[in-house]
């Protein structure tokens, strides 16, 4: 089964544009959140990146106003973007990338 996970997980981000997703997140996401610890009204995404799964990425850009609660936050300022899902898989590559290491693999 964890095979299967790692091939799976291998080819959604095979299939994904980084560079494209790095563009979404300029034209979309910098506002709020930074790529360099830099502060923001949203989490930095090198936390985000460390903590969460990419399929949870994609979650929260897809519907924040319906996840906030279940990644534990206790009030939510992200708009709904009118991402297509293609500019989605792009940027929760984007942001998955940012951090090679994960929390969920000490585990």
């Amino acid at each position: 089964m964890r095979h299967l996970f790692i091939i799976l997980s291998m080819t959604l981000i095979l299939s994904a544009d980084i560079e494209n997703g790095k563009e979404v997140y300029a034209q979309n996401c910098a506002n709020c959140h930074s790529v360099a610890m830099t502060g923001g009204m949203g989490p930095d995404f090198n936390l985000v990146s460390y903590k969460r799964k990419r399929e949870d990425i994609v979650k929260y850009i897809t519907s924040p106003s319906t996840t906030f609660r279940s990644f534990g936050y206790n009030a939510n300022a992200m708009p709904e973007l009118p991402l297509s899902p293609e500019d989605i898989d792009d940027v929760s590559a984007y942001i998955d990338s940012i951090q090679p290491f994960k929390e969920w693999m000490k585990k």
